[in-house]
This record gives C-alpha cells, structure tokens and sequence, in this order.
C-alpha cells in the first residue's frame, strides 16, 4: 500500500483545522497557504471529506471549512479508507474484490490476511488529535 498526496495531504489538512479551530469557519485559502499545498488541489480533497460527513463546507463571502467532530474522533485508517479507497496491501483483500482462484493453495495469503489486519488495526487506532502532539 502506498499512501497518494491525496491521502497524506487530507492528514494534514485535518490536522491543521484541528490546531486552528474556534466557532468560525475556516477559508480554505488560509489552510493551503500554511500547508504550502495548491488551494484547487485542497479544493477536491475537501469535497471529498464534505460527501464524506468529515467537514462541514459553506461556499462564498464568509464561507470556509470547519470539523464536524473533536480531533479525536477522526480516526486516520477512516481518512485514508475515504482518500485512498482502501488499505488494502494486495488486490485480492479489497473489499468487493472477486475471490481469488488460487486462494485455497496460496502460501502467502497468510502473510498479507495478517499485514492487512496490523495495517488497519493501526491506523484505526491513530486519531488527528494523536498526530497534533507529534
């Protein structure tokens, strides 16, 4: 599994609102300049997280972004499940992926069951808030 900038760039997205969050919404233009990231490139980001219940958008004069959740509560093996589509470390342990005709006698399906397990177990248990203390 290799992690996009989609997937590392909504991490620090979130995490940033977190550091700067207060009963107002916050312009997305703010976010990428202390990001150093493109703001179009946050833009699609964003509204992923939005159809994705993680912020809350509103567009135009005073508009901006703000999390629907404490810190905590956002969990990073959820964010990278939404950027990424999956964790996933081989094709055949996707969710909805057919099963695998060589399943029965393939030696190194326990070796990827267990990566996938530790994978997700972990970034399951990292929330943004853990990763505002680094």
């Amino acid at each position: 599994m290799i992690v996009s900038t989609r997937g590392r760039y909504a991490l620090r997205v979130l995490i940033d609102m977190a550091e700067h969050m207060n009963d107002e919404r916050i312009p997305l233009k703010e976010i990428a300049e202390r990001q150093e990231i493109s703001q179009k490139y946050i833009e699609s980001i964003m509204t992923l997280l939005s159809k994705n219940g993680i912020v809350d958008g509103v567009h135009g004069k005073g508009g901006g972004y703000k999390l629907n959740r404490t810190p905590e509560e956002y969990k990073v093996g959820d964010i990278l499940r939404i950027t990424e589509g999956t964790l996933a470390p081989v094709m055949c342990l996707e969710k909805g992926a057919p099963p695998c005709q060589k399943q029965e006698k393939c030696r190194t399906l326990p070796l990827w069951t267990k990566l996938d397990e530790l994978i997700e177990n972990y970034l399951d248990s990292v929330s943004i808030k853990d990763l505002m203390k680094v």
